[in-house]
């Protein structure tokens, strides 16, 4: 019971840890002032202040955030997140996502070559992505039901039932990839809707109404809610 913990406590706390780092690193680069960096959710049970950034670690180890300067609301300072461009903002929102493909996708090569050789295993890694990304189609048109779909509950059931490194391994794998792949969905508030919204600004040559974009946040944010709602109920039904 406890080593089950410990793993999903790792596999999420670290995919976690380097998305969110992938946030910090290119806002970094483009001189976006962080305000905190945390992992998780909840009371705060470690937290270092550094220079100008609050490093921070919560309770529960189910997300984290990077709050930049002007993110929320428009502020007249030059390394704000609202003054930088449109194509910056991008790239900072697209990192997470990014770097938890990459990883898994390198995690995924290294096992596949340990297994099958070098060759084999770059072929068996780009299949394994072309799948994941098959996946998410067939949700979209209709070919996989969302009651087929798989939660916290039920990763985390599935990373207790591993055996060994290698079976551990090829989980985080799966996981990073899907973590990364659905995160970058065109779906606020994920990272991904935050990406369409910025495209329309940019078409529009304007920003979208205050009003409007917190709108279509909040709704995004509750079908979410009620989606991870569903595939819980789902998932602790399978299991019991």
């Amino acid at each position: 019971m406890i080593i089950g913990f410990l793993k999903i406590a790792f596999l999420l706390g670290f995919l976690i840890f380097i998305h969110e780092l992938g946030h910090f690193l290119v806002a970094k680069l483009f001189n976006v002032k962080i305000k905190q960096f945390a992992i998780g959710f909840g009371p705060t049970i470690w937290k270092k202040q550094g220079k100008e950034t609050s490093y921070e670690i919560k309770a529960i180890p189910m997300g984290g955030f990077v709050n930049m300067l002007g993110e929320e609301e428009p502020v007249e300072d030059e390394r704000a997140y609202n003054k930088k461009s449109i194509p910056k903002k991008i790239c900072i929102l697209l990192a997470g996502g990014i770097v938890n493909i990459i990883f898994g996708l390198i995690v995924c090569a290294i096992i596949a070559s340990s297994i099958l050789g070098i060759k084999n295993g770059v072929l068996f890694t780009g299949e394994f992505l072309k799948a994941t990304f098959q996946g998410i189609g067939q949700l979209f048109t209709g070919q996989i039901g969302t009651d087929q779909l798989v939660g916290v509950v039920g990763i985390s059931d599935m990373v207790v039932e591993t055996q060994g490194v290698m079976d551990f391994a090829y989980m985080l794998a799966v996981i990073s990839v899907s973590l990364g792949v659905t995160n970058l969905l065109p779906f606020p508030p994920l990272d991904g809707g935050k990406i369409l919204l910025l495209l329309i600004e940019a078409i529009r040559r304007k920003p979208l109404k205050q009003n409007t974009e917190i709108g279509i946040q909040m709704a995004g944010f509750f079908l979410l809610i009620g989606l991870t709602i569903f595939v819980t109920y789902n998932d602790i039904a399978r299991i019991f």
